[in-house]
C-alpha cells in the first residue's frame, strides 16, 4: 500500500506518492527508532509504516505508550487515535483520512428527484441544462459533471 520504493523510470519519486496517498510523514526526522535511519526498507516518510510499527512495538516488544509515541515522534493521543484506527480497519485505518466532504454535498433527495423528473426517455442526460434549471428554479449551483455523475450512480445514464 504505502511500502511504495522511488521507481527509476518512474516520473513521481516515492515522496509524491506518499504526499498523494495521504501517507507522507511531515515529520520524519521526530522519529528516533534506529531502524528508521540508514535502512532502505523503513522510512521515517512513510507515516503508514512508521505508525504500523510503533503498535507492533507496543504490542509484541512491550514499549510503554509513553516511550513509543516519544521514540516515533507522535503524541500519545495520536497513539491512540492510530491504535483505534488500525483495530477498526487494519492496516488500512493508519492511512490519513482526506479532509473535506465524501461526496456530492448539495445532491439531497429532493435535488435527485428534480434531476431525474426531468430526464427525458431514450435520450441522453442533458447536464448542463440540468445545471441551469437547478440554478434558476433552486437556487442551488451545481456543476453539470456533478450531475452527470450522480445520475450514472442511481439510474445508470
Amino acid at each position: 500500500m504505502c511500502l511504495v520504493p522511488a521507481m527509476p523510470d518512474s516520473k513521481r519519486s516515492k515522496r509524491d506518492v506518499l504526499i498523494e496517498e495521504g501517507a507522507f510523514n511531515p515529520a520524519p526526522d521526530k522519529v528516533l527508532d534506529p531502524k528508521f535511519r540508514g535502512g532502505e526498507f523503513f522510512d521515517p516518510r512513510d507515516a503508514v509504516q512508521v505508525k504500523y510499527e510503533m503498535l507492533r512495538r507496543v504490542s509484541v516488544d512491550k514499549l510503554s505508550i509513553t516511550d513509543a509515541a516519544d521514540e516515533y515522534g507522535v503524541s500519545r493521543p495520536t497513539y491512540y487515535q492510530a491504535k483505534a484506527h488500525f483495530d477498526t480497519a487494519g492496516i488500512a485505518g493508519l492511512v490519513h483520512a482526506r479532509p473535506g466532504p465524501r461526496g456530492p454535498h448539495k445532491l439531497d433527495d429532493d435535488i435527485m428527484a428534480f434531476l431525474k423528473a426531468r430526464l427525458v426517455p431514450g435520450e441522453p442526460v442533458r447536464a448542463r441544462e440540468l445545471a441551469r434549471l437547478v440554478r434558476n428554479e433552486l437556487r442551488i449551483e451545481l456543476h453539470p459533471r456533478t450531475i452527470e455523475r450522480a445520475l450514472k450512480k442511481t439510474t445508470g445514464r
